[in-house]
């Protein structure tokens, strides 16, 4: 008997591995706008000649008008399939990317980031959603960091792209670089008819033959797939005894919408208060540490450490690219070896470390304008690449897989696209502040206050962010306070103490 077992579970793993680098192909055209837009922004101000206010506007105006798609990807995900979401997904990257590479103008350019926008939205929503739902507990953490990982991978083919087309002539450079990120998104359509769709939606659905096929790949054991099966139908509010291939579900009353956002936001139960605090700080403090900024004005960044050389500048960009990538990589092996809260606590206190250093080594490069500090350039460079590693350890691939398994099934659609619509709006401030900011307070106070932003998120992390790693996701609910026995009503009373006394200690 163990040796049928064993190679069930091998197969088990690679098959949810299979889907999870299907679905996370999303990520990768995501990144790559990222990644590319930091070097084609070079070029676009000079071909088109811009102001520094304008270039802020078209690089972080895709984070807001992610939101329409952020929101639209919880609908279309519950109504058509995560699995055909994506494809969705993949027709704006591929219209967003063509307008943009045929821009001839600054509006043709905008209108093309504004269709990107809406297919950043659905990429960042749907692959975590999707890969938490088809992984089993013990690798789920390795599997949807993936999202992460190929966002990483996307923004060093961006950079890569940038240095490479970069001697083309003015005019035809930019365009190039982003015009030729439509090519993946074809890719990516074709790619999902190779993916199942998600167990848990097909149990929404009421298909239960077609959810256990799925759940009997994706489990280790048939036993453990049988029991899954019981507790998706039970958050979904299927009847125990329903056993057929295709059984009725609670029908869709015409306010259950407006209930489900009732349940997420205007009235929310401890657990689920618990759950939405927690993803919304989480969330909104990846982004402000400045992640973007680092990002996206990293030639800037090092022009004002004292590199003023275009192919150093970009080739200095792609050293960024490539420690994100490696590193991520690296965080993916650990999040079900070390748990979440080590690393998210480990990176949080890296990147303090790491953005006080390149605050100082920026501040005494902009105090001797005419003299070349070669040791506060080197410390501006080792802060840089030392940040990107902490992020990426940590904070960066753990909010997607952190925000995409605690939240219960029924709100789950929504509240990752809550919790998304968060990152974007924090997202889009932070990248179309930066340069405004860094005139105001200088580059190098700029990232001093990063700095304090993310030693306040180290607190938040430690005082609000339970270790999920090895849970199911059925059994997230317990983590943040929800009662385990029906009926027990001093324990939900004792939860709704607990949350309303740490909120209120979080607040006060």
């Amino acid at each position: 008997m163990a040796s049928a077992v064993e190679p069930k579970k091998k197969n088990n793993v690679m098959y949810a591995f299979t889907c999870s680098i299907l679905a996370s192909m999303a990520s990768i055209i995501l990144g790559y706008d990222i990644g590319v837009m930091s070097g084609a922004a070079l070029y676009i101000k000079k071909d088109l000649k811009i102001t520094d206010v304008q270039l802020e506007i078209l690089m972080g105006i895709l984070n807001f008008y992610s939101l329409i798609g952020s929101f639209a990807a919880g609908r279309t995900s519950d109504w058509i399939g995560r699995r055909f979401t994506v494809v969705v997904a993949a027709a704006f990257f591929f219209s967003g990317a063509l307008l943009m590479g045929l821009a001839g103008d600054y509006a043709t350019l905008m209108l093309g980031r504004f269709v990107a926008g809406v297919g950043v939205g659905y990429g960042l929503m749907i692959a975590p959603v999707y890969t938490a739902e088809v992984s089993p507990a013990s690798a789920r953490g390795f599997l949807t960091s993936f999202s992460e990982v190929f966002i990483n991978v996307g923004i060093l083919l961006g950079y890569v792209s940038s240095y490479a087309f970069a001697r083309l002539p003015l005019h035809l450079g930019w365009r190039v670089m982003l015009g030729i990120g439509a090519a993946p998104s074809v890719l990516l359509a074709l790619m999902v008819f190779g993916m199942p769709e998600s167990p848990r939606w097909l149990v929404m659905k009421g298909r239960l033959a077609d959810a256990r096929v799925v759940l009997e790949r994706i489990a280790e054991t048939p036993e453990e797939a049988a029991e899954r099966l019981a507790d998706i139908k039970a958050a979904a509010g299927i009847p125990e005894d329903a056993d057929g291939d295709v059984v009725p579900v609670p029908k869709r009353r015409s306010g259950e919408e407006k209930q489900v956002w009732k349940e997420l936001i205007v009235s929310p139960t401890p657990t689920v208060r618990r759950i939405l605090l927690a993803t919304l700080g989480l969330q909104f403090f990846q982004q402000a540490s400045g992640v973007d900024s680092v990002v996206l004005y990293s030639p800037r960044v090092f022009q004002s450490a004292g590199i003023t050389d275009d192919d150093q500048l970009l080739a200095t960009t792609c050293a960024v690219g490539v420690t994100k990538t490696v590193i991520v990589l690296l965080a993916a092996i650990l999040l079900d070896r070390v748990g979440r809260r080590p690393l998210m606590l480990a990176s949080s206190g890296g990147m303090v470390v790491s953005l006080v250093g390149l605050g100082t080594g920026l501040t005494v490069v902009g105090r001797n304008p005419e003299a070349r500090v070669i040791w506060a350039v080197g410390l501006c460079v080792a802060s840089t690449l030392a940040f990107v590693s902490f992020f990426s350890i940590g904070l960066g691939p753990m909010t997607a897989v952190y925000t995409s398994e605690i939240f219960p099934l029924r709100v789950r659609a929504l509240g990752y696209a809550v919790g998304v619509a968060c990152n974007r709006v924090t997202s889009g401030t932070v990248s179309m502040t930066f340069l405004s900011l860094s005139s105001a307070i200088t580059i190098g106070g700029s990232f001093f206050l990063y700095a304090g932003i993310v030693t306040l998120s180290w607190v938040f992390f430690f005082t609000c962010l339970p270790e999920t790693r090895g849970k199911t996701l059925e059994e997230m609910a317990e983590l943040f306070g929800a009662k385990t026995a029906a009926g027990a009503d001093e324990v939900e009373d004792a939860a709704r103490r607990e949350t309303d006394s740490s909120s209120s200690r979080l607040l006060g």
